[in-house]
């Protein structure tokens, strides 16, 4: 059991019956009255962030979780199969645990597990995942003022819209948290 004054960000704790994540927090002595430490917490199985404030040394149940580094190996129905890296053991996760950049992952990319036990608590996927373009319309030179996009279609079937410079076989960095086009990689 710790208190307030354990907190520190990326602390797991339980509150109200789920498992949060705090983002930030803030210790307050006002002139009057008690001192309170006002938090900022993600819940890590629907992602919701909510504030919260907390009295200055209050009880509260930290969690102690692993992170593990595992390989998506393929999609098979409503989940996916990943491959311990260290034991090569396969596990299969429900595709609801993962973020909706999920639709970028392609195969023997790395993802990190966070368990609570055995229990997967959620998955972190690559922030950015480099992709080749299979399919857009032809780009011409000197089309990168306008800052107008077309549509392109990525090696995992995901769809993003691109700057109209980018070609067929182009390679691009992904943003998998907002789906969209960050920058073209050079091969």
């Amino acid at each position: 059991m710790a208190d307030t004054s354990d907190f520190r960000n990326g602390l797991i704790i339980k509150f109200k019956n789920d498992l949060y994540s705090i983002v930030e927090f803030q210790h307050v002595k006002p002139g009057k009255g008690g001192a309170f430490v006002r938090s900022t917490l993600k819940n890590l199985r629907t992602g919701r962030v909510l504030e919260n404030t907390f009295r200055a040394g209050e009880k509260i149940d930290t969690v102690r979780v692993e992170r593990r580094k595992y390989q998506y190996l393929f999609s098979e129905g409503d989940s996916l199969v990943c491959m311990d890296n260290e034991t090569y053991e396969q596990i299969n996760i429900p595709r609801d645990l993962f973020s909706d950049g999920v639709k970028f992952l392609k195969e023997s990319e790395e993802v990190e597990i966070l368990f609570n036990g055995s229990d997967i608590i959620s998955v972190d996927i690559p922030i950015f995942i480099n992709l080749k373009v299979v399919e857009t319309e032809p780009g011409f030179k000197g089309d990168t003022a306008t800052g107008a996009l077309k549509p392109a279609k990525l090696e995992t079937g995901a769809q993003i819209n691109v700057p109209l410079f980018i070609n067929e076989g182009d390679l691009l960095k992904v943003d998998t948290r907002t789906g969209e086009y960050s920058e073209r990689v050079k091969s």
